[in-house]
C-alpha cells in the first residue's frame, strides 16, 4: 500500500480492499512502500512485475494478485481461493 498516494484510483483500490477483509473478517497486514524502497522492490520482485503498482496482495509470501484479479475474485464469489485461505 501507499499511505502517501498521489492518485485517487490507487487510494480508492486500497480502501475497497480494506473494507472487504474488514467486513469478511480476514486478517491481514498493510505494508507500506513509501516508508522502505526495499519494500516496494520486494513487491515488484514477488509480483513478476518490475512496474507494479499498489495494491498488490500477498498470502504471506504467495503473491495472491492485484486490484482487478482481486475484484474479480469478489464478482466469482472465490475471494477465498483468491487469498489462498
Amino acid at each position: 500500500m501507499w499511505s502517501v498516494s498521489f492518485s485517487f484510483q490507487v487510494k480508492k483500490n486500497q480502501e475497497r480492499i480494506f473494507s472487504v477483509l474488514t467486513s469478511k473478517k480476514i486478517a491481514f497486514k498493510q505494508v507500506d512502500i513509501t516508508q522502505n524502497t526495499e519494500d516496494k522492490n520486494l513487491m515488484r520482485k514477488k509480483a513478476n512485475n518490475p512496474t507494479a503498482l499498489p495494491p498488490q496482495i500477498f498470502n504471506g509470501d504467495v503473491y495472491c494478485g492485484d486490484i482487478n484479479a482481486f475484484n474479480e475474485a469478489i464478482e466469482n464469489e472465490e475471494l477465498e481461493k483468491f487469498l489462498k485461505l
